[in-house]
């Protein structure tokens, strides 16, 4: 699954490797960084497609976490180096669904899946907005 994942459009990967503050008192990532790694991967996805910060400032509007739902399935140690896989997988008039896959890749072990819901909203005031075009063109839906 992994494997075929990777070579879908609109399936990016961003690359980590394991640093010594990540890890804990049980000698594996804390829980934490995991999801720090969702939130940093959905970010190089965006600027990768053309949205860095400073475009979605001058439209006047961003994504913001709703929810976030992770699946821890394998401990990830100092050293590793690690994949994050993510795509959209729904993008709705306000909202879109992203999924995480986070993979060791020198065993294919995929290590977490992990999804985070985002709504759409004004800079100012925080009110709900509706996805323009241009941005869901960037984002084609990955059904997986």
């Amino acid at each position: 699954m992994t494997a075929d994942l990777a070579a879908i459009p609109g399936v990016f990967d961003h690359h980590h490797a394991v640093a010594a503050d990540e890890i804990d008192e049980l000698d594996h990532v804390n829980n934490l960084h995991y999801l720090a790694w969702t939130q940093t991967a959905a970010k190089a996805h965006s600027i990768a497609v053309g949205w860095p910060f400073a475009r979605y400032r001058e439209l006047g509007a961003t994504w913001v976490v709703r929810s976030h739902a992770i699946e821890y399935l394998r401990p990830a140690r100092l050293g590793d180096a690690v994949v994050v896989r993510t795509w959209v997988a729904e993008m709705g008039k306000i909202h879109s669904l992203r999924r995480y896959e986070i993979v060791r890749p020198a065993d294919a072990v995929v290590l977490a899946t992990a999804e985070t819901r985002w709504v759409f909203v004004k800079l100012a005031g925080q009110s709900l907005t509706r996805v323009p075009e241009e941005l869901r063109a960037a984002f084609p839906v990955v059904a997986r």
